[in-house]
């Protein structure tokens, strides 16, 4: 059985993807560098723990040694993606992350030819947005095989976990990053667009999400552009250390996501597809575990990959409750 490292199994996603993996039977070793705050998640689960930082290339190399996954779950990820991710490469290790940072989907996309030489997976959002608009994506391509651009958005409801807040906070800026033409280009455009999440057109604003370089990456369209539309509560504001860890599970039983993607062909002709499922917060450990069975039971392919790509557009539908559909 393949051994499956999760850094930062502690942290309130972390935690629940420990829990996942263990109700698949999963073979999971807890790490991090907290050891008071490791040691309760070892004893909650009966698993071996590793204590460390990632200071030490040469300890990371020890630790990994006898890894066969590693899944990264210790935000703010801009501090722990690259440690991580080259440490993996070079001792043979399959990477994932659950990060929404874009400074993880650089340095994948930046590693591909390097990871594919030394036979390891880079996936990071293995979970999360990632999955859900990927795989939205997939499904509405089945329409329109050769889409010019995408327009894909996600409707935000309820509180955000305090790991969540921090990681936002370090890579917020006013600057936009959208795919033009093929590339990724800088812009201050601020306009909303409205998009269709199953109860009318509402109003989203553009933000920088990763689907501008894993949309790229999976289906090589040459316009992508990300918005967002929030509803409950919005960007905690103050001392985001002493937010809650993250919301309770009847909040995230009240508060679903969804997800709508918009695409368009040369001739302006368009496809319009919605995906609704459970809170962010409960979807990320489902698919994150589901994703790690399925490399862990040998569907792997080398490189920087989605999990849509990986595991085809209906992998979202495992998540109970999710489905995917054809607006008008």
């Amino acid at each position: 059985m393949k051994t499956i490292l999760i850094y930062g199994a502690y942290g309130y996603t972390g935690a629940m993807i420990t829990e996942q993996l263990s109700i698949l039977g999963q073979n999971i070793i807890v790490a991090g560098r907290d050891e008071s705050k490791l040691n309760v998640i070892k004893e909650k689960f009966n698993v071996p723990s590793k204590v460390f930082s990632l200071g030490s290339e040469h300890e990371l190399a020890r630790i990994l040694k006898d890894i066969d996954i590693i899944i990264n779950c210790a935000g703010p990820f801009n501090r722990t993606v690259r440690p991580l991710m080259r440490a993996a490469i070079k001792n043979n290790t399959h990477y994932l992350d659950i990060s929404a940072e874009l400074d993880s989907y650089y340095l994948a996309e930046a590693l591909d030819e390097e990871a594919k030489a030394a036979g390891v997976l880079l996936m990071p959002g293995c979970g999360g947005s990632v999955a859900m608009i990927g795989c939205l994506t997939a499904f509405a391509k089945k329409q329109m095989p050769n889409p010019v651009e995408a327009r894909v958005a996600l409707h935000v409801s309820g509180s955000m976990s305090r790991g969540s807040a921090i990681s936002a906070s370090d890579y917020l800026t006013p600057t936009l990053i959208v795919r033009h033409a093929h590339e990724l280009t800088e812009t201050e455009d601020s306009v909303t667009r409205t998009f269709n999440f199953g109860k009318g057109m509402v109003d989203c604003v553009p933000v920088s999400l990763p689907e501008v370089i894993t949309l790229w990456a999976q289906n090589r369209i040459a316009d992508i552009s990300t918005y967002v539309h929030v509803s409950g509560e919005a960007f905690p504001t103050g001392d985001l250390s002493s937010l809650p860890a993250g919301p309770t599970e009847q909040e995230r039983e009240n508060n679903r996501y969804q997800a709508a993607v918009q695409l368009t062909d040369v001739d302006g002709n368009e496809v319009h597809a919605m995906l609704d499922t459970l809170n962010g917060y409960s979807v990320t450990p489902r698919a994150a575990a589901l994703a790690v069975k399925n490399i862990a039971n040998g569907n792997v392919k080398a490189g920087f990959r989605t999990p849509s790509e990986m595991f085809g557009s209906s992998f979202i539908l495992n998540i109970p409750t999710t489905t995917m559909e054809l607006i008008s």
